[in-house]
């Protein structure tokens, strides 16, 4: 429905406040104290309801105010609109995971879906079956851009962007870890220098960058590796490192599922990479938003547990 918003030219909402109060207490005098107003005031607001409306509204009876038939049919489809503007206007809304229909958006690598979404989804299954979870791809270069124009409800990522309006919260910091597959490649655990310099690899790289912060620092050492393979998707290694003699070094927290599931080795990187973090993105305009506060809480907690 489309507003006529001409007809509210004349409307005060205060004046229909002053409309309730009145009608519930039967008295200028008291509505004038319930509104912390004076008597002329609410006298005052009592005449321009009656010019509004074209009635009275009111009749002395007596100590009391008795409401005219104009006034009750008034009271019963005003009260109703006022309530539900006082809920939507100052009582947040309550969020109950079990009944609540949701559909969230959320942005993140492959690597970060692999990691997390195998533990999310049916823990949240549990607790909020009616919640859908739609997974986007995107990465740390264009969260914020994409956050911004609505794009997404939330990211997960190891952006580290600032922006006025952008809010972050660390989920866990993790190192990198390199992997192998023991077919294909005898060497030490953990790798040393040499043996790490002396593989192939293969690179995951966003934006087409042939070279990443290891090889810099590979480089300080006098250094050098061959990267034989790019790709942006984390999802293509496990494959790769199955039917090649190659390294990849990947997020520490795809390491067990992959030593479990592909029969991978693993070793601390021989370079001292720092590690990053993992947060959860969003943007300021949905801090009050129920179903996106409890759905931030629960990541955090599932990702402490795990």
């Amino acid at each position: 429905m489309t507003i006529k918003e001409n007809d509210f030219r004349k409307i005060d909402l205060n004046l229909l406040i002053a409309f309730a109060v009145l009608f519930r207490e039967q008295s200028v005098s008291l509505a004038a104290d319930k509104l912390h107003l004076g008597q002329p005031a609410v006298s005052g607001a009592l005449a321009r309801l009656r010019d509004m409306f074209d009635d009275p509204l009111f009749i002395r009876s007596g100590h009391r105010m008795q409401p005219t038939a104009r006034a009750s049919e008034l009271h019963t489809e005003l009260m109703p609109l006022l309530e539900q503007l006082q809920s939507a206007l100052f009582q947040q809304a309550e969020f109950c995971p079990a009944s609540a229909k949701a559909t969230v958006t959320i942005g993140m690598t492959d690597w970060v879906e692999m990691w997390l979404m195998p533990k999310l989804i049916p823990a949240l299954k549990q607790d909020a079956p009616g919640m859908r979870i739609n997974v986007v791809a995107s990465d740390p270069f264009t969260d914020a851009q994409r956050l911004e124009g609505g794009e997404l409800d939330m990211a997960i990522s190891v952006a580290n962007q600032s922006a006025r309006w952008l809010e972050r919260e660390v989920l866990t910091s993790m190192n990198f870890v390199t992997l192998w597959h023991p077919q294909h490649i005898e060497a030490s655990v953990p790798l040393s220098l040499e043996e790490y310099a002396a593989h192939q690899h293969v690179l995951v790289s966003y934006r087409e960058a042939n070279s990443s912060q290891i090889d810099t620092l590979l480089a300080k050492l006098g250094q050098t590796r061959h990267i034989s393979y790019t790709t942006p998707h984390f999802a293509a290694l496990p494959g790769l490192l199955m039917q090649m003699p190659t390294l990849a070094t990947v997020p520490a927290g795809l390491s067990a599922g992959w030593q479990k599931t592909w029969g991978l080795t693993a070793s601390p990187v021989p370079v001292d990479v720092p590690p990053f973090e993992v947060a959860l993105l969003w943007h300021q305009r949905h801090n009050s938003d129920a179903a996106l506060m409890w759905l931030r809480g629960f990541i955090q907690r599932l990702v402490n547990v795990v």
